[in-house]
């Protein structure tokens, strides 16, 4: 049977219409089954951070100062259009129009703004020269293996995951993430580290070290009894974004088991990893500075139960003096506790805090202290004495014209990063910055940026040198050299990272040639001088000389609104002050509440201190409540313990102590007759039957 079309009435025709504005028909609720997402951790911490936005972002500002000077650029070649028409009367104007035409078209499809002669084209699209740098032969220096007491540095190269006796779960783990062999710290640690032993590991940057240290402490854990929740085990790292990075990759490892694990780092919500810390989690992820908080105003938290103490990037810890808060961590610990550092560099403050934290330690060194990664290509552009102001136009040339996207850019001052955000973004590049300066929000969402490839270059300081693991950086430009050698390594290592291939290129003025010398001294590959046409540098120079105005501007907008900013802050603190040195007593508070009572209307500011008055009379109140004794309430007894009741059944109490404890009706009414006639005649009493008594009255009574 066909059902014929149904006729819709104009009631219902009008519901469906409101519900298509309110509801997509094509939204359907999915859900993944089995496939893990990386990306949790960034989701989960973002939505910590309920910080306010900016009102606008520094790419708003930079595209309306360049907008602003396309169109006055645009006004000016009219007028100039307009004066050449007036003096050349009698010339083609047809033609003349079809050229402006076509001239607007272009400087409105052409975002970057490189509207360059034929001339100005052949010189930017000369090519770069490269020269292979001669190094001098390299003086071999022994290890010097003193203070450990046993060296594995040499591993089975043959060895895979399979072979290190891994539980299923972290296998299923290791092959959902796409591992297939083990790097050579991983091969050299895991098997160590699954025997409980002490490791003092050195590894270049981007060897999977990560990895090298959580599956051996998974596999412990899985195998530990779940009585009561225990944090047994507690990573420690110098910055906030390695912190999450390790954070992902654990979680990722134990996504087959149920083995928990907390972040606390600076710059999250303190409340919300104060009740992750009360859940005790099996891992705890921190950085020293947030971690010596929790331990200080949290009194149910204490390491005196974790087993497995690592220090990750332990040098980088010591830079940022955290040397004494990392000696008070330890000595927290428990002393029965496994120990695993593990750095890139090996400094004497490093074998110092090994010598204080470590017990027999087994020593894993599979690179170097300066080992860059074995598939880097490395590249160097001199600085001549007299062109140090050469530098941003070079890297500009270098990131318009040779290496345009994948990009990390590294500066000596939070300055000159924000500068060269402002001036690369003017040159119409996708381009973020992270550094000090920015709010952690600022600093993910930059991150994150990258990660996506919604940007093509971040402009980082030393903040972002460190254990990040950013997928597919092709290149590192360094502005300058960085302070040591060891800080180089950590900046180069952002590429070239896990077996891929990368390229480095640094720029090197006459004080730093000196720290270059002993880069290619150690460098193991041939390392190249790249030399840019003098042309290009000139006329990229040129460009960034005419640009300043608009630097300048953007640098205006960002001061403005940081000037309104203060100004509102100014205003609450203006409030705040004025009532806690006037509000604190009874008498002024009463003052207060009586003048304002008199003037009627009050002002915007005496309603804003009005309000914080009342919230603060409520707290007071709140306080002095909790204050007070608490009246005694009536408690339930407690039922008698089984075991107890058994042995006082067997002491037989006497007559006197049931009768004295006895408090029944039927009892008071025996004491008040006197013992009845077979008591007595138990208790030898006389025992004849009065014809007065009150029991036989009863008796008589009953039996009536």
């Amino acid at each position: 049977m066909q059902e014929g079309p149904i006729v819709l009435g104009r009631k219902q025709k009008a519901l469906q219409k409101n519900r298509s504005a309110d509801f997509n028909p094509d939204f359907v609720f999915t859900e993944k089954e089995g496939v893990y997402d990386g990306n949790w951790a960034m989701a989960d911490v973002l939505s910590q951070l309920k910080k306010k936005r900016a009102a606008t972002t520094l790419d708003e500002k930079i595209e309306k100062v360049r907008k602003k000077r396309k169109t006055e650029d645009k006004e000016a070649k009219s007028g100039k259009s307009e004066k050449e028409k007036e003096a050349k009367e009698g010339s083609e104007p047809e033609e003349e129009e079809d050229l402006e035409g076509k001239d607007e078209e272009a400087s409105e499809d052409e975002e970057s703004e490189t509207d360059y002669s034929s001339a100005d084209e052949n010189i930017l699209t000369k090519a770069d020269t490269l020269k292979v740098k001669e190094r001098k032969k390299k003086k071999k220096k022994g290890q010097e293996a003193g203070g450990f007491f046993e060296d594995a540095s040499q591993y089975d190269e043959n060895l895979s995951f399979q072979d290190m006796n891994l539980s299923r779960p972290l296998l299923k783990a290791i092959t959902a993430m796409g591992f297939k062999q083990p790097t050579p710290i991983q091969k050299a640690c895991i098997p160590v580290g699954l025997l409980g032993k002490d490791i003092c590991a050195c590894a270049a940057t981007g060897t999977g070290k990560t990895a090298a240290f959580a599956l051996p402490v998974l596999e412990r854990l899985i195998y530990k009894p779940r009585q009561a929740p225990v944090t047994r085990v507690l990573v420690l790292v110098p910055t906030r974004e390695l912190g999450i990075q390790v954070h992902s990759v654990t979680r990722q490892l134990a996504q087959f088991c149920s083995i928990t694990t907390c972040l606390a780092v600076g710059g999250l919500d303190v409340k919300s990893q104060e009740a992750a810390l009360r859940a005790a989690p099996d891992i705890l992820i921190a950085t020293p500075g947030r971690l010596i908080d929790h331990l200080h105003n949290c009194p149910s938290f204490h390491l005196s139960s974790i087993e497995v103490l690592i220090l990750d990037e332990a040098d980088r810890m010591l830079d940022e003096y955290f040397e004494e808060q990392m000696k008070e961590i330890i000595r927290m610990c428990s002393h029965h506790r496994q120990t695993m550092l593990f750095s890139a560099t090996m400094t004497d403050e490093v074998k110092d805090l090994a010598s204080v934290s470590l017990k027999n330690p087994v020593r894993i060194f599979v690179n170097s202290n300066t080992d860059v990664a074995p598939f880097l290509r490395q590249e160097f552009i001199r600085i001549r004495p007299n062109r140090e102001g050469d530098r941003e136009a070079i890297v500009a040339a270098l990131l318009m014209r040779t290496f345009t996207d994948h990009v990390m850019l590294f500066t000596q001052t939070k300055k000159q990063a924000h500068r060269m955000h402002i001036l690369l973004g003017l040159m119409g590049l996708q381009v973020g910055e992270l550094h000090g300066n920015l709010s952690q929000t600022q600093r993910l969402e930059a991150l994150r940026r990258f990660k996506d490839e919604q940007i093509d270059i971040l402009v980082a300081t030393d903040v972002a040198a460190r254990g990040l693991d950013i997928e597919g950086v092709k290149t590192v430009i360094n502005f300058t050299m960085p302070n040591t050698i060891k800080h180089y390594v950590h900046r180069v290592g952002r590429t070239a990272r896990a077996g891929r291939a990368g390229r480095s290129v640094s720029l090197v003025g006459e004080e730093e040639r000196k720290m270059l010398k002993e880069i290619v001294k150690a460098a193991k590959a041939p390392v190249k001088a790249r030399i840019l046409p003098q042309d290009v540098i000139l006329k990229f120079r040129d460009k960034i000389e005419k640009m300043e105005k608009d630097v300048y501007a953007v640098l205006q907008l960002e001061a403005e609104e940081k000037e309104m900013q203060k100004s509102e802050a100014q205003v609450i603190a203006k409030a705040l002050q004025e009532f806690d040195l006037a509000l604190r007593g009874k008498k002024k508070r009463k003052k207060f509440m009586k003048e304002a009572k008199k003037k009627g209307e009050m002002t915007a500011e005496e309603r804003s201190q009005f309000e914080i008055l009342k919230a603060q009379m409520f707290a007071e109140r709140l306080a002095k409540r909790n204050r007070r004794a608490k009246r005694a309430r009536a408690m339930p007894e407690e039922e008698p313990v089984r075991a107890p009741a058994k042995k006082q059944k067997q002491v037989k109490k006497s007559v006197f102590d049931e009768e004295l404890t006895n408090t029944s009706k039927k009892a008071l009414k025996q004491y008040r007759a006197g013992p009845s006639f077979e008591e007595r005649k138990k208790l030898g009493l006389p025992h004849q039957r009065r014809g007065g008594n009150f029991k036989s009255k009863s008796r008589y009574k009953r039996r009536k």
